[in-house]
C-alpha cells in the first residue's frame, strides 16, 4: 500500500488531496473519494486505503481547498454530540459555496490528476461520496457520465430539493449505474425525498439500487463521528464493492 498527500491542480487553485494506491504496477482502476463536511483527516484516510486494498487508485480531494488547506476547523471535538451544530455553523459558508458549476469544474480536474497517475487504467473512473459528498458525488457523475462510469452515495442530504438546480432534476445524463445508501434517521433526505429521487431516476431510465438502512443516522459510516454505526458501516462496504467489483469486473 502507498499512501501520499498530493497537490491537485485546478481551476481556481489547487486541492490537497490523499492519494492512495495498491503495491504494484497496475493498471488498476480509478476511485474518486468525496468526504463529509468534515473534510481530510485519519478516518478518511484509513477509508481510502480499504478501497486501495481491494485494488483500486483512490483520489480523496480536499472539497473546500478554495478556503485553504485541510483541516479548516479544529475537530477536536469531533465526537462530541453536543458539538457538531457548532462545527456545521463554520462549515455551512464553504458547503454553499460548492454550487453545481464549481462541483462540475472540479470533478473534472479530479479526474485528469487520476488519469495522469502512473498505473491507473485507462477509461472511466468510478466515485464514492458520503453525507455532502453524497450530493456532490451525484453532481460529479451528472456533469462528466462519459468519465464516470459508477457511482456510490451514502448518507447524503439534499439530493431532493424545491431548487431549480436539485440534483434529482438531472439525473437523465447519467449513463453509469448509482447505488443509494440512505439513513434510515436523515432529516435530510427523507422517505418522500427518497421516493421522489427514486421516481426520478425509474423515469430517466437510470440503472440504480436504492436501499434505506434501517435504524441508522446520517453520516452512519463514519467512525470517529457520535453517529457511527458498526453494522451500517459493513453494509455500505459490502454495497460499494460489489459496485465496484463488477463495474470493473474485478
Amino acid at each position: 500500500m502507498q499512501t501520499t498527500t498530493v497537490d491537485v491542480p485546478t481551476g481556481d487553485g489547487v486541492a490537497d488531496a490523499y492519494l492512495a494506491r495498491p503495491d504494484g504496477d497496475g493498471p488498476f482502476p480509478a476511485v474518486l473519494f468525496f468526504t463529509d463536511a468534515f473534510g481530510l483527516r485519519p478516518a478518511m484516510a484509513g477509508m481510502a486505503e480499504r478501497i486501495a486494498a481491494r485494488g483500486y487508485v483512490v483520489l480523496v480531494p480536499n472539497l473546500f481547498y478554495r478556503a485553504g488547506r485541510a483541516p479548516l476547523i479544529d475537530l477536536s471535538t469531533l465526537a462530541d454530540a453536543d458539538r457538531r451544530g457548532a462545527l456545521f455553523k463554520q462549515l455551512r459558508p464553504m458547503m454553499r459555496a460548492l454550487t453545481p458549476e464549481v462541483a462540475a469544474r472540479d470533478s473534472a480536474a479530479y479526474l485528469d490528476f487520476l488519469a495522469r497517475q502512473p498505473g491507473v487504467a485507462s477509461g472511466p473512473a468510478a466515485i464514492t461520496g458520503y453525507c455532502m459528498g453524497g450530493m456532490n458525488a451525484l453532481r460529479a457523475v451528472e456533469a462528466h457520465p462519459d468519465r464516470i462510469v459508477a457511482a456510490a452515495v451514502f448518507h447524503a442530504g439534499r439530493l431532493v430539493t424545491d431548487a431549480p438546480d436539485s440534483p434529482h432534476l438531472a439525473v437523465g445524463s447519467v449513463a453509469g449505474e448509482l447505488y443509494f445508501g440512505h439513513a434510515h434517521r436523515d432529516p435530510s433526505m427523507t422517505a418522500g425525498q427518497i421516493a421522489t429521487l427514486d421516481k426520478a431516476l425509474d423515469a430517466a431510465g437510470v440503472t440504480y439500487r436504492s436501499e434505506v438502512y434501517t435504524g441508522a443516522a446520517h453520516g452512519y459510516t463514519q467512525s470517529d463521528t457520535p453517529v457511527y454505526d458498526e453494522r451500517a458501516a459493513e453494509r455500505h462496504w459490502a454495497a460499494l464493492f460489489d459496485l465496484l467489483d463488477r463495474t470493473f469486473r474485478r
